[in-house]
């Protein structure tokens, strides 16, 4: 199906936010949807929503505060709480679009955002349907299984040397994403990682802060209020990075309507290899809630 690709700003929380506005129906649902940390929309985020209008969806895809093409500051920061208030004005921004059904919204995505849309979906209900991909449940759990025990301390005070050093109106401080030097510290260890992230534009940087908040986001509390929203979960069966096992215990506290769908791999499996079956699989979500 052809569609048009037209860019769009909008305001959330004081700040423009960036992307582009698929059109593929005159009058019809709209589906919404951001990246993952520290991700650009040219990583995985643009191939999905192409894939969705080919398929006869309305997409609005925008780069996250202080990232790509859109405004905010700090830079490279990712704030959890500002990115879950951005999709909520996404959706009131594209309920104002002409061609538009407000009443039918769909919110999809991956990784950290993955975790943002089941808390949207928990709390505000314009949402009709939602899919979640390889989400983030919780930073805390996560960030148990990423740091070694002797190392948290030093953890802990980095981020208070941080914290002191901006109240004195200093610059963040940063650290690398990914690193191709397995003795340099990073977000994201790992050739998948370095695979996935190296494209044109990306900046190699995340504040601290960042990685202080991380520790704080639990969107899978939400997981049970979900509901009766209709969910899709994808999960990858070797996920170190937001761990299978916490994805599906998070799955079996959901209540229905809810569909699960596990595909072979690690974490960025869902983009590359199986991105036919992916992909596919919410369409057929989105059609089923969105379309009938």
């Amino acid at each position: 199906m052809t569609y048009t690709k037209e860019p769009i700003a909008f305001d959330s929380e004081g700040a423009i936010l960036r992307g582009f506005l698929f059109r593929a129906t005159k009058t019809g649902p709209i589906l919404i949807m951001a990246p993952g940390f520290g991700a650009l929309l040219g990583h995985s985020t643009l191939r999905f929503a192409d894939g969705f209008a080919s398929a006869g969806f309305n997409v609005l895809a925008f780069d996250n505060r202080g990232f790509g093409e859109s405004d905010g500051l700090p830079r490279q920061e990712v704030d959890p709480v500002m990115q879950k208030r951005a999709y909520r004005d996404a959706i009131s921004f594209a309920q104002t679009l002409s061609g538009i059904d407000p009443a039918r919204v769909g919110l999809w995505g991956s990784s950290y955002s993955g975790g943002h849309v089941i808390e949207v979906a928990a709390i505000d209900r314009r949402v009709r349907c939602i899919v979640t991909q390889v989400p983030t449940i919780s930073g805390h759990a996560q960030a148990l299984r990423r740091t070694a025990p002797p190392n948290v301390a030093a953890l802990l005070e980095r981020f208070d040397a941080d914290r002191h050093a901006r109240y004195r109106g200093e610059a963040p401080a940063t650290l690398p994403l990914i690193s191709d030097d397995p003795a340099r510290p990073c977000v994201s260890p790992g050739q998948e990682a370095l695979d996935y992230y190296s494209i044109p534009g990306f900046v190699n940087e995340i504040t601290l802060r960042s990685v202080e908040l991380s520790r704080e986001n639990e969107p899978g509390i939400y997981i049970a209020r979900v509901s009766p929203t209709p969910m899709l979960m994808i999960v990858a069966s070797q996920d170190a990075v937001t761990p299978t096992d916490l994805a599906l215990a998070a799955y079996n506290q959901a209540l229905e309507p809810k569909r699960l769908l596990i595909v072979d791999g690690g974490h960025f499996s869902p983009y590359s290899q199986h991105f036919e079956a992916t992909s596919r699989a919410a369409i057929d979500w989105f059609d089923a809630c969105l379309r009938r």
